[in-house]
C-alpha cells in the first residue's frame, strides 16, 4: 500500500515558502538603520509620535517593532521615560573596543599573508559597496558596509569560529562605530574613510602582518574618545586606565 502525498520523501524535502517581510520586521529594519546610521543617539528617547509620523505606520507595529529591537539589547525600557536607545556606558565602550581589536589582531596573525584568492576578493568586495555607499551619502548603509569589511578582514584567518564570534558582535560594534562616524563629520568625509580603509587594504595584500597591525592600530581614528567621560556613564577604573592609554597613544602618533 503506498503511504499519502503527505508522507512522501519529495513532500518533506519540499521548502517552505517564505512570504514577504511583515510591516513590524520593516520597521524594525528600519529602526535599525536609524540608530547605527545616529539618526537615533545612545540614551535618547524615542518618541513614539514622531515615529509613527516618520514611518507611516501605526503605534501597534511601530511597539512591536521596538520589542524586537530591545530583545536585540538597542533600546531598553525605562520607568517614566519609556523607551530610549541603549546607552553605551565608558565601560561597555572599553570591552567593545578592546575585544574588537583583539578578534581583529588575531585574524591578521593567522590570516596575513594571504594564501587564498578569495578571501582578498571578499575585502575588495565589501571596499566596494563602501564606496558605493559613500557616493550615495547613505550613512547606515555606509555603517553596515564598513562592518562588513572589517568582517571580511577577520575572514582572512579562514577561522569561522572566530569569524562567527565577531558577527555576534555586530550590533555593539556599530554603534561605537557610529559614534566615531558622528564625530568625524566636518573633520572626515565618507569618500576620505573609503580611503582609510583602501590603504588598510593594500597593505594586507603586500603581505606584511606586522605592518598590516600598525596600520590597524592607528587605522581605528577614535576621534569619539574626546571628551567622551563627560558624556557617558560608567567609569570603572579599568575603563579610565584604557582611556588614558589611548590618549598617550594619539599624542605619540
Amino acid at each position: 500500500m503506498t503511504g499519502s502525498v503527505e508522507d512522501s520523501p519529495a513532500t518533506r524535502r519540499a521548502p517552505s515558502i517564505v512570504g514577504p517581510p511583515s510591516l513590524v520586521e520593516l520597521a524594525a529594519a528600519t529602526l535599525r538603520r536609524m540608530i547605527i546610521g545616529g539618526d537615533l543617539l545612545c540614551g535618547q528617547r524615542v518618541v513614539e509620535n514622531r515615529l509613527t509620523h516618520e514611518l507611516g505606520i501605526s503605534r501597534p507595529p511601530l511597539r512591536e517593532a521596538l520589542r524586537v529591537l530591545e530583545r536585540e539589547g538597542l533600546v531598553r525600557q525605562v520607568p517614566r521615560k519609556g523607551v530610549i536607545v541603549t546607552p553605551l556606558t565608558l565601560h561597555d565602550i572599553y570591552e567593545i573596543c578592546t575585544l574588537r581589536a583583539e578578534f581583529e589582531r588575531l585574524a591578521v596573525r593567522l590570516g596575513v599573508p594571504v594564501t587564498e584568492s578569495a578571501r582578498l576578493r571578499r575585502c575588495r568586495q565589501a571596499l566596494q559597496r563602501m564606496d558605493d555607499a559613500a557616493v550615495t551619502g547613505d550613512e547606515s548603509a555606509f555603517m553596515e558596509c564598513s562592518f562588513e569589511f572589517h568582517l571580511s578582514v577577520v575572514g582572512l584567518s579562514g577561522h569561522q569560529r572566530l569569524e562567527d564570534a565577531y558577527r555576534s558582535l555586530q550590533l555593539q560594534v556599530m554603534l561605537s562605530m557610529a559614534l566615531n562616524r558622528k564625530a568625524r563629520q566636518g573633520r572626515e568625509s565618507l569618500a576620505e574613510d573609503v580611503a582609510r580603509h583602501r590603504r588598510l587594504l593594500s597593505i594586507i595584500e603586500a603581505g606584511d602582518p606586522e605592518a598590516v597591525l600598525t596600520e590597524l592600530a592607528e587605522h581605528g581614528d577614535r576621534t569619539f574618545l574626546d571628551g567622551i567621560e563627560t558624556k557617558v556613564d560608567g567609569h570603572t577604573d579599568v575603563a579610565l586606565q584604557w582611556l588614558r592609554r589611548q590618549r598617550e597613544k594619539q599624542e605619540e602618533q
